[in-house]
């Protein structure tokens, strides 16, 4: 059965302690681990605030348009229905 599936072992207790000694071996103690975030983020291109204020504003702006949007839609199908079935106030 190993042929049909390459790289699954045919004992699934050796895999996993394998797997666990691997991943032990990956681990590195906090202050270690800090130190790398924050060489990481030292790398990141953060926006700009003007990029930011753009963003903002233009989620802001099209989430307003979907609501729009939206409810205008949900108003037209509740008016037609109201048509259709005649029932309603």
């Amino acid at each position: 059965m190993s042929g049909v599936f390459p790289g699954l072992s045919a004992s699934p207790v050796r895999g996993n302690e394998e797997q666990e000694r691997q991943m032990a071996s990956k681990t590195t103690n906090p202050f270690t681990f800090l130190q790398q975030v924050r060489s990481e983020t030292a790398k990141v291109t953060w926006p700009s605030r003007r990029e930011t204020l753009i963003s903002t504003v233009m989620v802001i702006a099209f989430a307003t348009l979907a609501a729009i949007f939206f409810f205008a839609a949900d108003q037209l199908m509740a008016y037609a229905i109201e048509l259709i079935l005649g029932i309603g106030a």
